[in-house]
């Protein structure tokens, strides 16, 4: 028997029983085809898209992002027993975006933490009134209600639409572990509770912006996702409300008027809280315009109207442009007495980083990973940058320089006012020198 041609158009000897392979003309071996061995069965055109295929699904995985902490809860709670309090605490925990809820929390107590007065160390050591930490429970405790009830209100309102993303298929309220009833009941009494909670606790202005935010948030955020692209700068405000929030609730303690919402959000002492509320609305565009494009084909499905997929072009230069403002609004806080002048320089090599990603976010489109570095450098960016930021609060350092040199109250407070004499004198100078010069161009006569 000669040399025969297979289906699979490979020259072979026609395999004998018990062997696998037969000698060619020369003293080489060619193996007989098998049904496991691709690489002879396979023609070469099916091979390489077989591998350009394997290729493109490494690709997307490596920018795939998680499913969210609301998704892994309710899958955690699926193994549980179905009457344990553990199961129940999960999937209402998971009703309340505990990782958003989070950030949430932790931009408003930075804003509280950073408004002018020395609150992170002990009167003893900083020599000053430091604010209240009742108050302080009260505000995160608050906000965190508010935010799950916010949350709650928003998967409500989504079930169905969350079914066709594999992001969030898996929140109890598609999954059926939580009815819809037993989430609006959650949301009511959480909404209930946080704005009772800022009420006693902080002040009625503080409220007024939480529930605002509820609103914002379920109210107008959520539907707007379906209609419009705008649907995430109004996401942004809801996400720069926070900060307001902090800011407010110290202002609060040391108002020297009626307290009322023009004095904690409109006088020249709010700056600091509009400055941080800027920082968040700006921060959120390249976090989670990165976020939105690894999943922009489901968007699209699920009907969703997100930038990522109805103009990629434009998302990626929305990221890069809203990184970039994080330098000057960082500057701001130092210019304005916020922080010390440290924090340019740190804040500076963060926002560097997101800056940078944002960068490739864009001139890639989004491929090659830099829609995932991006969204990495967007959860590491904030809390490092808030952190930075109470941790070179002006003058925080001061008292605790002063008590290790051994310094008295009544010598700080001295040295205060001589370095305020000299300041004032030193600018006097300046102004006398200035007019000075400024007099030799001036005619005669005036």
């Amino acid at each position: 028997m000669g040399l025969q041609k297979s289906q699979s158009g490979v020259w072979a000897w026609p395999a004998v029983r018990g062997q696998a392979t037969a000698p060619l003309l020369g003293g080489s071996v060619l193996q007989s085809p098998s049904r496991g061995d691709s690489s002879i069965t396979e023609l070469p055109h099916r091979r390489r898209k077989r591998a350009k295929a394997e290729c493109q699904n490494v690709s997307a995985s490596t920018d795939a992002i998680p499913s969210d902490a609301s998704c892994q809860l309710s899958t955690l709670s699926a193994t549980l027993p179905p009457s344990s309090l553990r199961r129940l605490f999960s999937l209402y925990l998971s009703l309340s975006k505990p990782r958003l809820s989070f950030l949430i929390v932790l931009t408003t107590a930075a804003a509280y933490s950073l408004y002018p007065t020395p609150a992170l160390l002990l009167p003893q050591i900083t020599e000053s009134p430091s604010l209240s930490a009742l108050t302080l429970v009260f505000l995160t405790a608050g906000t965190a209600l508010s935010s799950a009830s916010a949350n709650a209100l928003n998967m409500l309102m989504e079930p169905e639409y969350d079914a066709k993303m594999s992001r969030t298929r898996n929140r109890p309220l598609v999954r059926g572990y939580i009815k819809k009833r037993g989430a609006l009941v959650f949301a009511i009494v959480a909404g209930v509770a946080g704005m009772g909670s800022l009420y006693y606790g902080v002040n009625p202005t503080v409220t007024f912006l939480g529930g605002l935010n509820i609103f914002l948030y379920a109210g107008v955020y959520t539907p707007l996702k379906r209609l419009s692209v705008l649907n995430t700068w109004v996401g942004a405000v809801v996400g720069s409300i926070p900060p307001l929030m902090g800011w407010a609730a110290a202002a609060g303690q040391t108002a020297t008027g009626s307290g009322e919402w023009r004095e904690l959000l409109l006088s020249e002492e709010s700056i600091g809280g509009w400055l941080l509320a800027s920082f968040l609305y700006a921060w959120q565009f390249p976090h989670f315009n990165a976020l939105s494009w690894t999943i922009r084909d489901e968007y699209k499905h699920a009907g969703y109207r997100m930038l990522a997929w109805v103009n990629p072009r434009m998302n990626g230069r929305v990221a890069f442009r809203y990184a970039l403002v994080s330098f000057p609004i960082c500057g701001a806080l130092w210019w304005f007495g916020i922080t010390d002048r440290g924090f340019l320089v740190t804040s500076s090599v963060v926002n560097t980083w997101i800056v940078r990603e944002a960068w490739k976010f864009w001139k890639k489109d989004g491929y090659k990973g830099s829609a995932r570095s991006l969204f990495w450098a967007g959860v590491w960016h904030l809390p490092v940058v808030m952190v930075l930021a109470m941790a070179h609060k002006n003058g925080l350092w001061k008292g605790v320089w002063r008590r290790l040199n051994g310094e008295t109250p009544e010598e700080a407070r001295w040295m205060d006012e001589d370095e305020a004499a000299f300041e004032d004198e030193d600018l006097a100078q300046a102004a006398r020198g200035i007019g000075r010069y400024l007099s030799q161009f001036m005619p005669p006569g005036r």
